[in-house]
């Protein structure tokens, strides 16, 4: 069992991908979430994004938290020729982000930001994701279906595109869904909460 040692947990998001993740590392947590504005350099390394989104949104909070808090920021983006693909906002944005994954070998990075007793602690987890080929009228079926505009790059690695159109992945499922569980761990531990 997770031993807290007294802290409170607090996860800055209200992605149902992120809550259900937290919580099945048997943490008890709470969620807080703030509007914060999410541009970023346009000189920034677009491999770096998301670890400066997550350590953004967590600093967001620094100042409210309580000394027995722990918070978690994610931010996941997903990279194709060196663009950066963030939600859709329409059904039009979400297949043409759709059309350029098809076929391709895409980067998912997903930065994690933990602020804790004044100051903000980051990382980020990059995996590689293959889609086959495409076909017009299953992006049409899965974007008219599963709507996925709060999702970066337009899918959700554990929706039926996924099972259908992922051919292969190097590095961590749970990392593409949205929080790498296993560094939230690591860090966690690192922080100061004891596994027992």
């Amino acid at each position: 069992m997770i031993d807290l040692g007294g802290k409170k947990v607090v996860l800055a998001s209200q992605s149902p991908r992120r809550k259900e993740l937290l919580g099945n590392l048997d943490i008890p947590f709470e969620v807080r979430v703030k509007d914060t504005d999410e541009s970023f350099p346009s000189e920034l390394p677009v491999e770096d994004v998301a670890y400066f989104l997550a350590k953004k949104k967590a600093s967001a909070f620094l100042e409210e938290l309580e000394e027995d808090t722990l918070l978690i920021a994610a931010d996941t983006v997903v990279i194709v020729r060196g663009k950066v693909l963030n939600k859709p906002g329409s059904r039009e944005e979400a297949l043409e982000m759709l059309k350029l994954l098809s076929g391709t070998t895409h980067q998912v990075c997903t930065g994690v930001a933990f602020a804790y007793q004044g100051k903000v602690y980051a990382d980020i987890d990059t995996a590689q994701v293959s889609f086959r080929k495409l076909e017009q009228v299953e992006m049409e079926y899965y974007v008219d279906r599963y709507r996925p505009y709060d999702k970066a790059g337009a899918y959700g690695i554990q929706e039926w595109i996924g099972y259908v159109g992922i051919e292969k992945l190097e590095g961590s499922f749970y990392s593409v869904m949205g929080l790498p569980v296993h560094l939230v761990y690591g860090w966690i531990r690192r922080l100061g909460v004891s596994h027992r």
